[in-house]
């Protein structure tokens, strides 16, 4: 396998600055999204709220009613009408789920904000299911000492002792940062113990197998350097300095990660607000910034995602730009990086602040929604990709050994074609989650070896792959 130094060179020589210029990539469909009204909202998440085996978005609401849009009758519409869940006094940006209680499902970290930076008058919500009615895990009389009444920017789900029992860390603008973890019903911070309450410009943080055999998490701030926390048996190093990732003279935005060799090596993609954009390959005992033009030029960015919403068995980027034209990018061989023109979903007055991705009608291809707010009301906008041919997929559902979806474990596909890592997505590059499934496109003469799936305990599990163009679920 060329080394990354090599590969650096071959990307220097390819010519970076042409583009993909063809039928148009993606399709509008925001008119099947019921009741489609312009709205203040930021971060985006997936998750089976209702229970029912599928998958929503769920969209968080700035002073209007969160949402938890589900697909049924060929429409996507509002599923859940709760009081708690719709919250619109308390003005909620971001979003995340995963299981903290180990009862297989899903809660639900709403992430408020009221203010800029420091404290806020209202705190942020940890929602649960008693019989298809939600509550509030914070507002349990033994819980209200452990409120975050700090201004918060995103929230990530970490499985830091890889035992299946999630934590959230919640990247705070001003204050401390937080790591929440349920012990017998009882909310704890464990950030001061873990040493990372450390107080910054907290925006985006992502979690998954970026150093270790174990969860780790990559944080990119504003205004100071970024965190890159190594864990070390449930505990974590900060490292960033070491690696080469600090990137203290920029303003973090959106993060994910993403194997752009095809190598089976998640890499940190890292973006900045009117900064240069990163990506971060690990090479040796550093990581390397091996982004070019057109990349790498500034943009108003909110929201990064990599995946294959063409199916063709090469991801793509796409970056999500407030007041600015989006950008989306095809990953070729060798991380070489070719531009897509877009018109559609360029959304070139859009207010984009939040996006996700998941197949959410269950057809096998990726639908794109983005979110639209700060500045000005915006309705949802919905996109897929305007496939010309059809090409196979092969779809892999980790779940832990509790039955709920393993965020933070990496899926990796081999083939005769490729190595190509994965990550079950933990949230939140910038506000936002993506749907707890590993999506692969294949490609033209592709054969699948195995499929090897990382938990978060660093533990193995291969897969032989029978049959393709199906959702499979592994149980740890």
């Amino acid at each position: 396998m060329k080394t990354i130094k090599k590969l650096i060179i071959y990307i220097f020589i390819f010519t970076f600055n042409f583009t993909i210029s063809f039928a148009e990539f993606f399709k509008d469909i925001s008119d099947i999204i019921e009741n489609n009204e312009p709205r203040l909202s930021y971060g985006v998440a997936v998750s089976d709220v209702n229970k029912d085996n599928n998958y929503e978005f769920l969209v968080t609401g700035f002073g209007f009613k969160n949402l938890a849009l589900g697909f049924k009758n060929n429409k996507l519409a509002n599923t859940i009408d709760d009081n708690i869940f719709n919250d619109t006094d308390r003005k909620t940006i971001g979003v995340a789920a995963c299981d903290v209680d180990k009862d297989g499902y899903e809660e639900i970290y709403f992430l408020n904000t009221d203010t800029y930076s420091g404290e806020k008058k209202y705190s942020d919500r940890l929602l649960d299911q008693n019989q298809k009615k939600f509550f509030d895990i914070f507002e349990i009389e033994k819980n209200k000492k452990s409120l975050n009444l700090t201004a918060g920017r995103s929230v990530v789900c970490v499985d830091r002792n890889g035992d299946g029992s999630f934590g959230f860390y919640v990247a705070n603008y001003g204050g401390p940062t937080r790591f929440y973890e349920l012990n017998n019903d009882i909310l704890i911070d464990k950030a001061p113990k873990l040493k990372i309450d450390r107080v910054t410009g907290g925006r985006a943080v992502i979690a998954g197998h970026i150093l270790s055999k174990n969860t780790d998490i990559f944080a990119a701030n504003e205004r100071g350097s970024n965190f890159l926390y190594k864990n070390n048996n449930g505990s974590f190093i900060e490292l960033a300095n070491d690696y080469k990732v600090q990137d203290k003279y920029e303003n973090g935005r959106g993060t994910t990660l993403s194997d752009v060799f095809y190598r089976g090596q998640l890499d940190i993609i890292s973006s900045n607000w009117n900064g240069s954009h990163r990506i971060f390959a690990l090479d040796g005992n550093e990581f390397r910034d091996i982004a070019k033009p057109d990349f790498n030029e500034p943009t108003r960015i909110r929201t990064v995602i990599s995946a294959d919403f063409d199916n063709d068995g090469y991801d793509e980027i796409f970056m999500n730009n407030i007041g600015q034209p989006n950008k989306l990018f095809k990953i070729l061989e060798n991380g070489v990086l070719q531009k897509i023109d877009i018109q559609v979903g360029l959304e070139y007055f859009g207010l984009g602040t939040g996006a996700a991705v998941a197949d959410i009608d269950n057809d096998g291809i990726l639908e794109l929604l983005v979110s639209h707010g700060e500045t000005g009301l915006q309705p949802l906008s919905l996109y897929k990709a305007n496939l010309k041919k059809k090409f196979n997929y092969i779809r892999i559902q980790p779940l832990n050994k509790f039955g709920a979806p393993a965020r933070g474990a990496t899926v990796t596909l081999v083939s005769n074609l490729r190595e190509h890592s994965k990550t079950i997505d933990a949230g939140s590059g910038y506000l936002c989650q993506m749907e707890p499934v590993a999506h692969f496109g294949l490609r033209k003469g592709e054969k699948i070896r195995k499929v090897v799936v990382q938990w978060t305990n660093g533990k193995k599990t291969n897969l032989k792959i029978s049959r393709i163009n199906k959702t499979i679920k592994i149980k740890q």
